[in-house]
Order: C-alpha cells, then sequence, then structure tokens
C-alpha cells in the first residue's frame, strides 16, 4: 500500500501505455492521481488497477483542446489535493503525404499535439506559481527535432510544443517551476507501434524483435518520476531516451 501524499499529479492524455503508465507510477509512489482522456469509460481499467494496488485514482473525460475543460479538470485536481505535477501526453502522431493532408488534417494534429500542451501547462501553472512549487512535463518524440517524409502535420505540431516546453521553462524555473520536455526517440511497446512494424516489414521481422527493443511504457514513467525528484540546482529541461538498439 503506497504512503498517501498530499499531493496531485494530473495527467492530460492517460492512455492505454505511456499515459497510464505513468499514472501507475505516481499513484504507487503516494500521489492522488488525476487521469483525463477524450473518453472516459476508457479509464475504467486504469483507475481498477490503481486501486487495486491501494492507490488514489480519479478518472476524467477530457477535450484537451478545449480550454473551459482543461481549467475545469486542472482546478478539480488541485481542489482534491495541491497540484503537484502535471504531464501533458497527448499523442497525434499520423503519417501523410504532404499532398494528401488536408487543411483539416493539420489543424486538428496542431490541435491535439501543440495547442492543447500550451492550454494544459497554462493552467497547471497557474495553481503552481502562487504556491512557488511543481513540475510540468512535456512528452516529446523524434518529430519534436526533425521533420520526415509524411510528417509535416506532426512534426511542426512537436517542434511548437518543445518551444511552449522551452519557453515555460525560461520563464517559470525562477518561480521554483520544473518545466522538463522528454523527447522518445523510438518505438514504444504498443499495440498501435507493433501493428505498424508488422505492416511495413512483416510477421517475421515483428517475431524478431528482441525483448527490449521497443520501449517499455514503464521505463518512460521512471523517467519521469526521475524527472520530478530531481534537486533544483542540477534541472534537466530536456532529456531524450532510447532503447539500447534504437540507431540516431
Amino acid at each position: 500500500m503506497p504512503i498517501q501524499r498530499n499531493a496531485t499529479a494530473a495527467i492530460v492524455g492517460a492512455g492505454d501505455y505511456i499515459g497510464g503508465a505513468i499514472a501507475k507510477k505516481f499513484a504507487a509512489e503516494g500521489y492522488t492521481v488525476f487521469a483525463g482522456r477524450r473518453t472516459a469509460d476508457k479509464l475504467a481499467p486504469l483507475k481498477a488497477e490503481i486501486e487495486a494496488a491501494g492507490g488514489i485514482c480519479f478518472a476524467r473525460g477530457l477535450d484537451a483542446r478545449k480550454e473551459d475543460d482543461v481549467a475545469a479538470f486542472m482546478a478539480e485536481a488541485d481542489a482534491q489535493a495541491p497540484l503537484e505535477l502535471t504531464i501533458f501526453n497527448v499523442g497525434a502522431n499520423v503519417n501523410f503525404p504532404i499532398l494528401d493532408t488536408t487543411e483539416r488534417v493539420f489543424r486538428k494534429v496542431w490541435e491535439m499535439a501543440c495547442y492543447s500542451g500550451f492550454l494544459a501547462g497554462r493552467e497547471a501553472a497557474r495553481h503552481m506559481v502562487p504556491r512557488g512549487q511543481g513540475s510540468i512535463f512535456f512528452t516529446g518524440a523524434t518529430a519534436s527535432l526533425r521533420g520526415g517524409t509524411g510528417y509535416a502535420a506532426f512534426a511542426s505540431a512537436k517542434f511548437g510544443l518543445r518551444a511552449v516546453a522551452q519557453s515555460m521553462a525560461r520563464e517559470l524555473g525562477p518561480k521554483n517551476i520544473h518545466v522538463a520536455h522528454l523527447i522518445i526517440d523510438a518505438g514504444v511497446d504498443t499495440a498501435f507501434v507493433r501493428d505498424r512494424i508488422k505492416a511495413a516489414r512483416g510477421e517475421e521481422a515483428l517475431q524478431n524483435l528482441q525483448p527490449d527493443q521497443l520501449m517499455n511504457p514503464a521505463s518512460i514513467a521512471d523517467t519521469y518520476w526521475m524527472l520530478h525528484n530531481q534537486a533544483r540546482d542540477a534541472w534537466t529541461h530536456e532529456l531524450d531516451i532510447r532503447p539500447y538498439g534504437e540507431t540516431w
């Protein structure tokens, strides 16, 4: 049973893999977890697992692109216990050739991966700055650093999110708010990634994957825990992680 802290961790984008692993990690460390994703019903297994282990989890439906929804989510989390950590983990990884990238696709990807990150970070800061304490972390990707074929929408949004995080770090660091941007430069071990490997390289390539060739979501959660516990005389703003066999 975790020893309960008087602190809340808000996860925006608490999906089945990275976001869920982060929620479980911080719940196990005694944080009250507020987990948000588009469909609240999909959070039921995560909530049940956390509570079965003795943790506390509030599951909320959340459209991270809507200002009022994000503000209400952060306010409710902070009212439960002081908001000490916010992690923005919304995806939006899509691949479209540039001639097939519609205005709607480009705009929606930007809204999901960049604009909603700004909203989450700003609303979290509104609760943290008056207390002079807190961490705001953003999940980035390889596309945060370089564009690729078919990734004009996704990379531009991730570039923008990185800029938001960097600007916030410079502004909020002196106010004792730790802002970090984590670049996940690898395939994460999810059903989505495995399906893409199979589609691109065949069943044999999928079967030949080494156990730790794809990144374990729990390892990402451990990295966020490490960042949250850094001494402020050596805060990391940007950290890239990848499996041992990843080429880069």
